[in-house]
């Protein structure tokens, strides 16, 4: 019996590497349509004490880099609480090199007038 292998690895030259990952677009997340975007949704991602916190903070402080909001929560579930709020179409992402950046969707305030300030209003009280 020789000591050829058969069916083992074979070279790929770095260009045609598997690893390589794609490029990242300027806008990577879903963002519904405003026009798609219900009340019964909005009222929902807004019915969670972490989430209103999060909207006041950039309604206070503008946009944010995702890793500057200060919650007591872990990563994970900032990241699940973030998802909520831009699959109901209040928040956008967008990325800045390798940072996520937040912003509210000054849209929303077009489609549903004074709802935001009037929840956030008495969600403080």
């Amino acid at each position: 019996m020789g000591s050829a292998r058969r069916g083992g690895p074979r070279s790929i030259p770095f260009e045609q590497s598997i690893y390589e990952a794609p490029p990242l677009t300027q806008d990577s997340y879903h963002h519904p349509e405003i026009d798609t975007v219900t009340l019964p949704e909005v009222l929902q991602a807004l019915s969670d004490p972490l989430r209103l916190q999060i909207l006041r903070s950039l309604v206070e402080d503008g946009e944010t880099g995702w890793g500057g909001f200060e919650v007591p929560v872990a990563p994970s579930t900032l990241s699940h609480h973030m998802k909520v709020l831009r699959n109901a179409g209040l928040i956008r992402n967008r990325r800045e090199g390798v940072r996520c950046v937040v912003s509210l969707r000054p849209e929303l305030r077009e489609r549903f007038p004074g709802l935001l300030d009037t929840v956030l209003k008495l969600a403080k009280d």
